[in-house]
């Protein structure tokens, strides 16, 4: 089956067709590192990882390129006054994000430029798009520089908007512009701004528009012609919008296919500062382990709106425990069989016809869980060929998805520091246990499993020894 992913822009599901065979390209819009991340950005971040793993496992050489908007109107705004740089407040945030991004198992990019970085691409573009008469120079003595949307007939193609019909650009300070709705791609020095947040051009000293960093930065690392452009939906427009116009309009190819996942609303409204309702990153991974926040995140379809309410973890946590309960028990029951590590680790077609069907990954996860489901019944009807069948299959779709419990990411280790104390705590006293058993003081060893029990833990007790899990 041939991938099919939605385009925003043809507003249509498509054939996925590489411009080259065996590789694709991504652009994804990164953070703006004025604040901490919060729950939308992990949310995104997490989409593009899925859509990455799902075309390496299909066999694709994928450059992913996710960049860092590290000067910006607010990162100057939130360091105004304050007696740190606006480079170190950056890369404080850019750090955070980086952070949340690990731990929630989001494979670095094959590169993460930052805007700062690429300054001389940016004024070549504006270059340019002046020299074709779609930029102009702002006539109030400023050093602003503009883009013309009226010179660009298809100004608005993205999100099917008439042009007449928008609202004033408000990036920039009017007075210099032919158009409201013009926007900046350059924008002079103020008086007020440090020094170091400026850049020699040649319309004068100043900095980039937000919109032709990401022009800037796509084509010079993937070419001006590359495969998809992905992002949060609230940047469809007027970010994405411009950066087509303004890489088109510059003779560009630029994007082959626009992708955008939905955003993520707090007890049924937009999450938002002036509500008051953000989620920050730090805080929803501390609520339970990285992985079940993996799980919920990804569960729902990239496109979808999806709303976090207090106990919106629980569930998912139920669901993983259920995959890992069931790769526990075949790991056990398999040791020091024939069947021990045979089960061949590759996705089941109908997996796979889901995550080409547009990323479906509800419709995969119901796959991963009857395949757990078989697996069970395998293990207690004693078909052990069968049960090493499904347990490749679920560690295969399970991987492909970022929550294999098994791969090193997700250890003990590197997850939960908490869980070393708690798995050292309760193996001291299954050995107590095991102590007393073999004593005949059934009365203390059945003290001991009700009190792990009371703590929410199961027993299961195999004649390799005690197992235990949580309920």
């Amino acid at each position: 089956m041939t991938m099919r992913l939605y385009d925003s822009r043809a507003q249509a599901l498509r054939d996925f067709i590489p411009l080259t065979p065996g590789a694709v390209g991504i652009y994804v819009c990164g953070p703006t590192v004025q604040s901490s991340p919060h729950i939308g950005h992990l949310r995104s971040a997490l989409v593009y990882d899925q859509l990455r793993r799902w075309l390496t496992y299909r066999g694709f050489a994928v450059t992913f390129v996710r960049n860092v908007t590290d000067i910006d109107d607010k990162i100057l705004a939130h360091s105004a006054g304050g007696t740190e740089q606006w480079w170190a407040l950056a890369y404080r945030y850019e750090l955070e994000f980086t952070a949340g991004y690990q731990r929630l198992g989001i494979l670095a990019p094959s590169y993460e430029p930052r805007a700062t970085a690429s300054i001389q691409q940016m004024q070549d573009l504006i270059t340019r798009l002046t020299d074709l008469g779609h930029a102009y120079p702002a006539d109030d003595g400023s050093s602003d520089v503009y883009f013309d949307t009226a010179s660009w007939p298809d100004y608005g193609d993205l999100t099917r908007q008439r042009r007449g019909d928008m609202e004033p650009a408000a990036d920039a300070d009017p007075r210099g512009k032919k158009d409201p709705r013009d926007f900046a791609l350059w924008k002079g020095r103020k008086a007020d701004e440090p020094e170091s947040a400026s850049w020699p051009s040649p319309w004068g000293a100043g900095r980039p528009g937000w919109h032709i960093e990401c022009s800037a930065m796509a084509s010079r690392y993937l070419g001006s012609h590359f495969d998809i452009h992905g992002g949060g939906l609230d940047l469809r427009f007027p970010h994405h919008e411009n950066e087509l116009a303004q890489s088109a309009a510059a003779g560009d190819g630029f994007a082959n296919y626009w992708v955008h996942n939905g955003l993520v609303n707090v007890n049924g409204q937009k999450m938002s500062k002036s509500l008051g309702n953000s989620v920050f990153a730090a805080e929803l991974l501390d609520q339970a382990r990285a992985i079940v926040v993996r799980y919920y995140l990804g569960a729902a379809h990239y496109r979808s709106t999806i709303d976090y309410h207090e106990g919106s973890l629980l569930e998912a946590e139920a669901a993983l425990e259920r995959i890992e309960s069931f790769l526990d028990r075949a790991d056990r029951r398999l040791a020091d069989t024939r069947f021990a590590g045979s089960g061949v680790e590759i996705v089941p077609d109908e997996f796979a016809s889901a995550m080409d069907d547009d990323l479906a990954v509800p419709q995969a996860l119901a796959v991963l869980h009857d395949t757990v489901r078989t697996g069970n019944a395998a293990l207690d009807a004693e078909d052990l060929h069968a049960a090493a069948a499904a347990r490749g299959h679920v560690l295969a779709m399970s991987e492909v998805l970022g929550i294999n419990p098994l791969s090193p990411g997700w250890s003990v280790a590197t997850d939960e520091p908490a869980m070393i104390a708690l798995t050292a705590l309760v193996e001291r006293l299954l050995d107590d246990r095991e102590i007393a058993r073999q004593g005949r003081d059934y009365a203390a060893a059945d003290r001991i499993r009700d009190e792990l029990v009371a703590a929410g833990i199961t027993i299961e007790d195999t004649p390799s020894g005690a197992h235990w899990s949580f309920d």
